[in-house]
């Protein structure tokens, strides 16, 4: 099996507030993605046997996540309160971007990987 690497590492540097320092963001999400993605708890018989059906899996949450998803805290969704998105997607508008995705990734050899490359297309 090919070692693919789908990770970049990026160095960040900047002051941080310390009073702002925290974990409990990225626990929070971690805690939402492993209950929205059953593939990622223990036990489940919802596993991927291949990597390529493991990363679509996560891709379509996170894009739920941040354009479907209305949260509560934000009224909103988070790609909205950033500002990249005007509107709320419905899972319609989802499905068919994912379906877009899809279909160009067997046309070219490398896929999109950017979001936003898809929705001003």
């Amino acid at each position: 099996m090919a070692s693919e690497s789908f990770l970049v590492k990026k160095t960040i540097c900047g002051e941080p507030i310390p009073a702002l320092v925290g974990t409990s963001y990225v626990e929070r999400y971690n805690l939402t993605a492993r209950m929205g993605i059953r593939r990622l708890t223990r036990l489940t018989n919802g596993f991927s046997k291949k990597v390529e059906n493991h990363r679509a899996a996560i891709a379509i949450f996170i894009a739920y996540y941040n354009f479907v998803r209305l949260h509560r805290s934000l009224r909103t969704t988070p790609a909205m309160a950033a500002g990249i998105e005007p509107s709320v997607w419905s899972m319609g508008d989802l499905l068919e971007i994912a379906e877009t995705l899809c279909s160009r990734a067997r046309s070219r050899p490398f896929p999109a990987t950017d979001i936003r490359e898809i929705s001003t297309a």
